[in-house]
């Protein structure tokens, strides 16, 4: 059951054009192999069902998880950069220090060019200090989504329950 949600929720995601992911490594372990019980360890070239399932369908953000490191952001922490590439100064959140369904406006003068939700929780992204629709805004899954150029300047951030 739990493949079956994954799949379904990336292909809610991948139908947006928003999200590319890889698997974790234990959700990985915990799926049966595609490749039959004769096939060598060798690395394959074909793609995986799910990888295929995952890639983005159209233009948008592009939410990659790096390729040499990851940005200093633990598990269960949202983190925002002054710059793109996860370099700059940084603001860390989590629920301690944000409480959900709240609108959390950026500190004076610190604004988000790249983020990482690593919080168990989704998070929207605002262009407004207010969190007000006007501006543009749009939210992004936890569980690990990296965002290395955001697509516009964030001011305020909305943890969802």
């Amino acid at each position: 059951m739990p493949r079956v949600l994954l799949l379904a929720t990336a292909g809610l995601l991948a139908g947006t054009g928003m999200a590319s992911a890889a698997p974790s490594s234990q959700a990985a372990s915990a799926m049966p192999s595609a490749q039959p019980a004769h096939a060598s360890a060798s690395p394959s070239t074909h793609a995986s069902p799910t990888a295929h399932h995952l890639a983005p369908s159209a233009p948008g953000p592009a939410l990659t998880h790096p390729a040499t490191s990851d940005p200093a952001c633990t598990v269960g922490e949202l983190c925002l950069w002054t710059t793109e590439s996860y370099s700059g100064t940084t603001q860390h959140y989590d629920l301690r220090t944000a409480n959900p369904e709240d609108c959390i406006p950026l500190p004076e003068g610190f604004e988000g060019h790249s983020f990482v939700n690593r919080l168990t929780r989704d998070v929207t992204i605002y262009q407004s200090e207010e969190c007000t629709t006007e501006g543009d805004f749009t939210t992004y899954p936890g569980g690990g989504t990296y965002v290395p150029q955001s697509p516009f300047v964030v001011r305020a951030i909305k943890i969802w329950n």
